[in-house]
């Protein structure tokens, strides 16, 4: 190797490094130097493996198995064979070793292991080519000469066998000789025989005979005559084929080859030197050509087996004289036969392939009618069979025949190994059966064949019979040992092979083991039981215990098994009284076995019991005589086997690993059958000899206790563990590392069994009381382990993971159990002490998880897969490990910090976790983590198009790496690392989110959890991005999720080429149709399919349904998905107890019936559980498709999605959301959230149409509307009111959203305000009428169309959600009918609504909401929702009354009755006491507040119902008056109220509102008959109401109003411009309402001036204090309020103020309509403050973009326009009202007043007022007597006083105000010139010269 590869290689290593943990980079070069010449080796291999042969195929193509074979035979031609030969010597563990030890190129065990295994894998590879190459063609002449050569040179390892290189160079030679294909007929016989070089080249032929024919010695001389006897079959088969005539010089040679390739022991060699190589039952073609061998030499040399066998005879006939003659044996015996025999029972013996190759030994003899056989002769059994079985069985049949005894045994193992499988057992049954005499009269069954059933279960009976006799008494035992008879040593093998015959018989065919068992004579099961209670050798009884474990694997014998195994005391279970010594198995364990230090009989023991309790475990096993049950053998097995384990002498180190093996199974089996029951906890008595005693518990329940408790079992198990671990660290073959694993695992599962149970284990113990005490095995395992002195038995089962790749098994075990306890949050703190305590520890831990998620060969297993096949069970136990280890990072996730999952995962444990900074592995000193692991198993095949690989090969495996990887995502403290790495690193979303859809059509639900997990992510790094202004990164994901144009980036170099060419010429023809294509998030959603099959009902003949249905509710539980689904086993057994209950012959009868519709139904248990997991899966998928699509709209800066696009890309999501929601078979469980989609998609929809409108483009737009034709409009309103409407009764809730979704998209068609310039009424009527329809009112106009069309039925649904039902339901339902209704120009929904009755049911509601609503007037009400149901049902009520018909037929229904007796209205909470329950958050208004929301929109309903009913005024007036007077105390005590708050203001404007239209003279005469007393009382509240509204006159137009608006000012500084216009709003809405009520009551009481009531007295002064501050308040009006009348000053004080005002306001009026028309040119100085009303919180007008800053400033100038115009109308008003108000008094007192003499006045003057107030003003007005009696009291100078004043006062600077006044506005808003002719009449009357 040259310097520079040798640099190469190194910066290899170091690449590598992290996967290599703890090697430095030159030992991670060493491995991948030796991985790469492995990798050679095998490619060649496998190359080499491909061609076209003789033996096998791969199944390739034709062009493909050419081209390979080419360049193979290329190889070939330049040396490939001798090159193979020279390496295969060259390379050699030991000495790569030395030359790497030298230079310091190996590393710790673990690398010294791994190096080792790669030399040897590359030798082995490079043999395995060689072999290759000859099963499918020979070699040449040379080559072969070559490979006969090596092999001379061979020796053998220390035990006699070839090491697994050389065993592969002799198979190559050996099928290099081999011919035998010949006698195969397949179809290419004749180009094969063509290609064979023994036929076609003589030369060849004779090369290779000399060589072998050659007396030089090979240095294994067995092998030389393996090859000899292989050479000789192949010439004997040439010489039978026509071309092997020219050959014949050479065919002569067989016979002489054949002896000396047996003189050579070539048997014995095959025996021990290729079968005693480990790797030879690993290759089926090893197996193939060996079988050939053997049979072809019995088959083509029957003379030489005859021979063999008359050698045989003869050398038997010595033996025996020379036992006689006591001489020593012969040297010249051969063993030939012996040695065949042998070999042919050791190789069929063991069957790894299941080929059962034995099966040409035998040839059924009786047609094969048997149901047992299902053989590859069952079609031909009447054809004969081939001449090659008839031979050989007549082989087994002859050598059976006249057996010498010398034989005997070899036979009986010749036997054993052919009747090895099914079909081989029955045959050799059958056989031993036709074998014994069937007369069997004579004692010793010398008729009979020795090789039978008969003479062997004879010759049993017989050592059994003698050795009873001798059996010692137990009590005399000690006194005198009789001399024993017992079986020699030759017996005991013959003995011995004979039960392993029977043991394989039975093991394999069951219909023998009943047929042997059952056999009256034989009894073999008694015989057996009775052997072992003589004293026979332990390795016979050993035998017979294994060999009755064979017969207890059927049920029905095990049964009878246990009760005769109790009965003869094997194991003593009952002491006899008085009995000194302990007897049975117990004694042999500890004086025999422990002398002999070898333990067959206690093995064999435990392998029997384990047969046993899998078969059957009875409950009363020694009744009678002791307790019953199985806890003695538990007792024997803990106390006797396991626990002193450790402790024994082994002379075979390995037997001790097998005896815990063994041991540890049976505890196994026990605890994994045991379901903790509550019988269990409660003891039990049984009668025993007429005394009480406690009964046993079941053995699953006492192993149970002991691992809960600290107890020696638990101690030994967790020692083993870490005995265990400790050798595996060693990597270093020891004597039964195989039991030691098989025990280790043993362990881990009773563990994972003990944490699996422990749960209910505890839960029936503590609700039983009983005494029993246990601790928790996970905290049992926090224990200190004696030998370390620490606590480290959790650290040890992680060991195990390390391991994973020589035994996954124990890994799986180990993740099981780490994942149990990683549930407990208490031990995961400590867990990770323990994990990073020792850091060559905590390497070794992370390595072995990342190892374990790293692996390759996992494979996910279908369900039901097939265990045969080894290597996929270890790749599904490898993938089941995978998932056991994210199971335990999402488990440890969700726990506080921290816990384990960080750790693995590469987080900081010991400083905030958020400091964390991810690295690729190896950069900066960064480990390889489990983080690494996951997302390199996520990132295979991202870059190709099929998109990642996990998701289709392990689609369950990837759902859980996608969830861990939103775990850390989601979490607040590992969000910003794992994103900054995800984003950096790995770019992991955009390749991922790619590939999106993921469509398993095998495996539905993972893919959709798949890409539920990943969209989820995507939307958190959506948020992030956008929020960190990475807009690069956002616009990005952006961008892949929404475009519909096509992505050409991603493609692959390879993959572009062809796609450009046919894109180019297709969009070429086709016009750009083909560039669209869907969006991703479409064709996401195309993936979830909405419909879901539901299993149908269960159809039962025998259970009762309910009852069934019950059951299966009772066994449901929450999984750890959080699915609801029902455990199958639990109800599997829940069904068969209740079947087994059954009792009657009947029920027998019908139990297969029963059993099946037990099975129909778990079946159909099982479809419920997948429906379920489906739809959970769906559910799961569209809410994160949903987050995501939020997400996208809500929280991406608005920029990134033009609003067009916006537009388009929302209307494509709902029409499809629509689209699949409708479909008929979608299923109902996902309409939720499809709603809540819709309602949020059709909020950005109105959101981005408002928006784009208000920029002023939308309506320039041909189209229609805005970017979004009205045509897709108008569909999407039709897929909702669908969806509406097919939702039907159910799903209220549902349609709470879909109403959300109709107020919004009702929202886009409604006008925006527009500025209020007061020119536009100057407009006359036509032009308006004339004018062209707005694009709004168009949209309304068809919208309308469109609800319409849907008719009744949609009224219907909306009318009844309004009615009853879920609250929010209501309040949206009630605003849709509003929102309707306004746009309803023909009545129709408002019909519909009075003619159902729907009107009426909502008006009487009212009354029922009444106590509801009184319950929030509490200090702290319960809730708010009936107070927004009110305000709704009133906002709907009030648009109602908006239009004549509907205010009539409210009116009709009796709305203000309702009202009337509503109490709410009386209960006026006291607005002081309750500020200390203020809620701090502002968010639950103040009880005042809360009473304000009730009486407001009853006012407003009111004002709006007297507006609206013009013609039946009367009526409706009438019954507000009512209302008004019921609740008159209320009333007037608001009008009296004396802090006028903004509140208050808003109360007395509506309530002025209406007074002044309610309480006038006429309004009782049209209230019907009613009788004079009602009428005075009336009479006298309409007067206290007018009082009333006069004094607050002098209130709001006086003194007050200054002081009011600077308190305004005071009390809210920061929206002080805001409350005061409000505040101005309101009082000059009340001036004008009182005012208009002074006019009107002027009007009513008569049509002239002198018979007009005075409603102010006749003062001119001005109220004092305008300009005094709150100096003189007390002396103004309102401290006289109640016992005056107000003066006519006030009036004239409110219309100069009015004019002031009006000027003031128009003024800013104008302003602010220049700065509208100017908006672009305001600085932005002005810009921000305009926002600033709009905007809250400090600082968020600098957060908002500058177009967006324009918008709000151009709403709040329409605003502040609006609010201006309002307040203009109303000051024109109050002033014409007041100088109406003012002429009429003015024209009564000056003219028509007849002053009265001061000195008449017996009254004071105030009364004068007030009964021309009080009295006359209602009193009919008919007697001038009154009138008179009234005038008198003013004085004429008052009079005059009040003319100087008024002229004063309404002088010339007023009357040239308000005639501007009038050419400014009231041109184009009132009776133009009004105020001009009053103010000239005013003029008149106050220069009128004195009378």
């Amino acid at each position: 190797m040259g310097e520079l590869v040798a640099l190469e290689l190194l910066l290899a290593g170091e690449q590598q490094q992290p996967h290599f943990p703890g090697l430095t980079r030159g030992l991670v070069a060493v491995l991948l130097y030796w991985d790469g010449r492995l990798c050679v080796a095998n490619s060649l291999r496998t190359l080499i493996q491909s061609r076209h042969g003789k033996t096998f195929t791969l199944d390739l193509s034709g062009e493909l198995v050419a081209l390979t074979t080419r360049f193979t035979d290329e190889l070939m031609n330049q040396g490939l064979t001798k090159r193979i030969l020279t390496l295969v010597s060259e390379i050699n563990v030991t000495r790569e070793f030395e030359r790497l030890q030298k230079e310091r190129g190996l590393g710790n065990e673990k690398h010294r292991k791994e190096v080792s295994d790669l030399i040897k894998e590359s030798r082995q590879a490079l043999a395995d080519s060689l072999f290759s190459w000859t099963c499918q063609s020979p070699l040449t002449k040379d080559d072969t000469l070559a490979l006969i050569g090596h092999l001379e040179t061979v020796t053998a390892q220390a035990d006699g066998s070839l090491d697994t290189v050389n065993l592969a160079l002799v198979m190559a030679l050996l099928y290099c000789l081999d011919v035998s294909f010949v006698e195969q007929g397949t179809e290419d016989r004749e180009d094969l025989l063509q290609a064979l070089p023994l036929l076609t080249e003589r030369q060849y032929v004779s090369a290779v005979h000399s060589r072998l024919m050659d007396g030089q010695p090979w240095k294994l001389p067995g092998l030389q005559a393996v090859c000899r006897l292989a050479w000789a079959l192949s010439l004997r088969v040439l010489s039978q084929l026509p071309q092997g005539c020219a050959l014949v010089e050479f065919t002569e040679a067989d016979e002489a080859l054949a002896d000396q390739a047996l003189l050579g022991d070539v048997f014995l060699f095959m025996k021990e030197g290729m079968l005693g190589c480990e790797s030879f039952r690993q290759e089926e073609f090893y197996i193939r050509r060996l079988h050939s061998l053997i049979t072809d030499f019995l088959a083509l040399m029957p003379m030489k087996v005859k021979q063999l066998r008359n050698r045989a005879d003869e050398d038997a006939r010595l033996v025996h004289m020379s036992l006689q003659m006591d001489s020593e044996l012969p040297s010249s015996l051969r063993k030939d036969l012996d040695h065949l025999m042998i070999l042919i029972g050791e190789f069929y013996s063991k069957d790894s392939f299941g080929l059962e190759l034995g099966l040409e030994f035998w040839c059924p003899t009786e047609s094969l009618q048997h149901t047992t056989l299902q053989g590859s002769y069952l079609g031909m059994a009447l054809q004969r069979p081939p001449h090659k079985q008839v031979v050989l069985s007549k082989f087994v049949r002859q050598m059976g025949d006249l057996l010498p005894s010398t034989l005997y045994i070899s036979y009986l193992r010749m036997l054993k190994g052919l009747a090895n499988g099914p079909q081989c057992a029955h045959y050799c049954f059958s056989l031993l059966k036709t074998n014994g005499a069937t007369h069997s009269d004579n004692i010793q069954g010398v008729s009979g064949s020795p090789v039978s059933w008969e003479h062997f279960f004879h010759s049993l009976m017989l050592y059994h019979e003698n050795l009873r006799r001798d059996f010692p008494n137990p009590d005399t035992a000690q006194y005198r040992h009789p001399p024993l008879r017992g079986i020699t040593q030759r017996e005991l093998e013959g003995l011995t092979s004979f039960l392993q015959l029977l043991t394989t018989i039975i093991t394999w065919s069951e219909n023998a083991r009943l047929a042997l068992c059952e056999h009256p004579q034989w009894t073999p099961v008694v015989v057996m039981l009775g052997l072992l209670q003589c004293s026979v050798p332990p390795v016979l009884k050993a035998e017979v215990l294994h060999c009755l474990a064979a017969f207890g694997k059927s049920p029905e014998i095990a049964a009878s098994l246990w009760q005769s195994l109790e009965y003869t005391q094997i194991l003593q279970t009952v002491r006899a009284p008085g009995q000194r010594q302990a007897a049975g198995i117990e004694v042999e364990l500890n004086e025999i076995e422990s002398s002999c230090e070898e333990y067959p009989l206690t093995r064999a023991f435990c392998h029997l019991t384990s047969t046993l309790v899998e078969s059957s475990l009875p409950v009363n096993l020694g009744a009678g005589l002791r307790v019953p049950g199985f806890q003695p053998y538990l007792n024997f097995l803990r106390d006797s086997v396991f626990l002193p384990f450790p402790t024994r002498a082994y002379r075979r180190p390995a037997e001790k690993w097998e005896v815990a093996d063994a041991v540890l199974e049976v505890f196994h089996k026990l605890l994994r059958d045991y379901e903790p029951q509550p019988s269990d906890f409660v003891q039990e008595m049984v009668e025993l000899q007429g005394e009480q005693v406690p009964a046993y518990k079941p053995p699953g329940h006492s192993i149970m206790f002991h691992l809960l408790n600290d107890s020696p079992m638990l101690a030994l198990c967790l020692s083993l563990l870490e005995e265990g671990v400790r050798q595996l660290d060693t990597y270093a073959p020891f004597p039964g590392k195989k039991h030691l694993e098989s025990a280790v695992l043993h362990c881990l599962r009773l563990l994972d069994l003990a944490l699996q149970k422990e749960v209910v284990f505890m839960d029936l113990l503590r609700e039983s009381q009983s005494s029993l005490l246990v601790s928790p095995l996970e905290q049992l395992l926090q224990g200190v382990s004696p030998q370390t002195r620490r606590a480290d038995h959790i650290v040890n089962i992680a060991r195990y993971l390390y391991h994973s790749s020589s035994n996954p098994e124990a890994a799986f075990q180990s993740a099981k159990i780490l994942r149990r306890i990683a549930n407990y949050p208490n031990i995961q703190n400590r867990l990770v002490g323990d994990f990073t305590h020792d850091q060559t520890v905590s390497d070794k831990l992370m390595a072995g998880f990342v190892e374990c998620l790293d692996n390759e060969e996992a494979e996910e297993g279908t369900e039901k897969g097939d265990d045969s096949d080894q290597q996929k069970k270890v790749a599904k136990i490898r993938h089941e490990t995978q998932i056991h280890v994210l199971n335990l990072l999402i488990t440890s996730l969700e726990l506080k910090t921290p816990n384990l999952a960080l750790y693995l995962l590469g987080y900081e444990v010991k400083k905030p976790v958020s400091s964390t900074n991810l690295q690729d592995p190896g950069v900066l000193g960064c480990p390889r983590s489990c983080l690494h692991a996951i997302l390199s198993l996520l990132q295979r095949g991202t870059e190709k198009r099929s998109g990642p690989v996990l998701t289709q090969q392990a689609p369950h495996l990837a759902e859980l790496c996608y969830q861990v990887i939103y775990q850390l995502c989601a979490c607040p403290d590992t969000s910003g690392p794992t994103m900054r790495y995800l984003r950096t690193s790995q770019d992991f979303l955009f390749s991922h989110l790619q590939h999106l859809p993921f469509i398993l059509p095998s495996n539905q639900i993972a893919a959709l959890s798949q890409m539920s997990w990943l969209m989820k992510t995507a939307a958190i790094e959506l948020r992030v991005t956008s929020l960190n202004r990475q807009r690069s990164h956002t616009q990005r994901l952006v961008s892949l999720l929404l475009d519909d144009q096509p992505h050409t980036q991603h493609t692959v170099d390879g993959e572009s080429g062809m796609e450009e060419e046919t894109r180019s010429v297709s969009g070429f023809l086709h016009f750009d149709t083909v560039s669209k294509v869907r969006r991703k998030l479409l064709s996401v959603l195309d993936a979830i399919d909405f419909s879901q099959d539901m299993p149908e009902l269960l159809q039962l003949d025998f259970f009762e349904r309910t009852q069934i249905e019950q059951v299966i509710s009772n066994c449901e539980h929450v999984n750890e998905q959080g699915h609801t689904v029902c455990n199958v086993k639990l109800l599997h057994r829940v069904l068969v107890a209740e079947v087994n209950a059954l009792q009657g012959m009947a029920a027998i009868g019908q139990r297969p019936l029963l059993m099946e519709e037990v099975n129909s139904i778990l079946q159909q248990v099982v479809e419920r559980n997948r429906v379920r997991r489906s739809l959970s899966a769906k559910r799961h998928a569209l809410r994160s498709w949903r987050s995501l699509v939020e997400t996208l709209l809500t929280a991406c800066p608005a920029d990134l999605i033009p609003a067009d696009d916006r537009q388009l890309i929302i209307r494509d999501l709902l029409l499809d959301l629509h689209d699949k929601v409708l479909s008929e078979d979608a299923a109902g469980e996902l309409m939720p959230i499809v709603a809540g989609a819709v309602f949020t998609l059709t909020a950005h929809l109105s959101q981005s149409v408002l928006s784009e409108q208000q920029q002023g483009v939308g309506l320039e737009a041909s189209s229609g509307f805005a970017s979004i034709a009205n045509s897709a409009l108008h569909l999407i309103l039709r897929k909702l009111l669908d969806f509406i409407l097919c939702t039907g009764g159910g799903y209220q809730r549902l349609r709470a959203h879909l109403y959300g979704s109709l107020l919004y998209y009702l929202q886009i068609a409604q006008k925006p305000d527009e500025p209020d310039t007061l020119q536009t009424a100057g407009k006359a009527m036509w032009e308006r009428l004339t004018a062209p329809e707005d694009g709004f009112s168009k949209l309304q106009r068809e919208n309308l169309a469109i609800i319409e069309s849907y008719g009744k039925a949609l009224m219907e649904v909306v009318c009844r959600d309004a009615c009853d039902g879920h609250e929010i339901s209501r309040m949206l339902a009630l605003a849709v009918l509003d929102r309707i209704l306004s746009i309803d120009r023909q009545n129709q929904w408002l019909v519909y609504l009075c003619n159902s009755g729907y009107l009426r049911s909502l008006v009487e509601s009212l009354r029922q909401d009444d106590a509801a609503l009184q319950s929030l007037l509490t200090p702290q009400p319960p809730l708010l929702k009936p107070l927004y149901i009110y305000e709704s049902k009133m906002a709907l009520l009030t648009r109602v009354a908006k239009t004549g018909q509907g205010a009539v037929e409210l009116l009709r229904c009796g709305l203000v009755a309702q009202l009337i007796e509503c109490q709410v209205f009386d209960m006026v909470p006291d607005s002081d006491a309750h500020r200390v329950m203020r809620d701090p958050s502002g968010f639950i208004p103040s009880p005042m507040d809360r009473y304000r929301q009730i009486l407001l929109p009853t006012l407003r309903l009111f004002q709006v119902i007297l507006t609206s009913t013009t013609m039946n005024h009367q009526q409706g007036a009438a019954q507000v008056l009512q209302w008004l007077i019921v609740h008159a105390d209320t009333i007037q005590s608001l009008l009296r109220c004396q802090e006028l708050s903004m509140g208050v203001l808003q109360e007395l404007s509506l309530l002025t509102g209406i007074i002044s239209k309610t309480a006038l003279p006429g309004a009782l005469e049209s209230g019907g008959e009613v009788n004079s007393a009602a009428l005075l009382e009336f009479q006298g509240h309409i007067n206290r109401f007018q009082r009333l509204c006069l004094s607050l006159l002098g209130r709001l137009a006086g003194s007050e109003r200054e002081r009011l608006l600077k308190q305004a000012e005071i009390s809210a500084p920061g929206d002080s411009a805001d409350k005061r216009e409000e505040m101005e709003v309101a009082m000059q809405q009340v001036c004008a309402n009182i005012m208009e009520y002074c006019q009107t009551l002027l009007l009513q009481s008569s049509a002239q001036a002198q018979f007009s009531i005075c409603l102010f007295s006749p003062s001119g002064s001005e109220p004092a204090g305008r300009d005094g501050g709150r100096a003189d308040l007390s002396s103004t009006v309102p401290s006289m309020a109640y016992s005056r009348a107000p003066s006519l000053g006030l009036v004239l004080y409110l219309l100069k103020n009015s004019a002031a005002d009006f000027f003031r306001f128009h003024q800013s009026h104008r302003q602010s309509l220049g700065k509208l028309q100017s908006l672009d040119q305001l600085p932005p100085e002005e810009l921000k403050e305009l926002c600033q009303g709009l905007v809250s919180g400090p600082g968020g007008v600098e957060k908002i973009s500058s177009v967006q800053r324009s918008l709000l400033a151009k709403r709040r100038l329409v605003q502040l326009i609006n609010n201006r115009a309002k307040l203009l109308a109303l000051c024109s008003y109050v002033i014409e009202t007041c100088l109406f108000v003012l002429w009429r008094h003015l024209e009564y007192y000056l003219l028509h007043c007849t002053p009265a003499d001061p000195k008449d006045s017996l009254l004071p003057g105030a009364s004068f007022y007030r009964s021309r107030l009080a009295d006359d003003s209602f009193g009919g007005l008919q007697a001038s007597g009154g009138r008179s009696f009234g005038l008198s009291r003013v004085s004429q100078q008052d009079l005059d006083l009040l003319k100087s004043d008024m002229a004063a006062g309404f002088g010339e600077v007023l009357q040239r105000k308000l005639l501007e006044v009038e050419g400014l506005y009231s041109q184009v808003r009132s009776r133009y010139t009004f105020i001009q002719a009053l103010v000239r009449r005013i003029r008149g009357l106050l220069r009128q010269p004195k009378s």
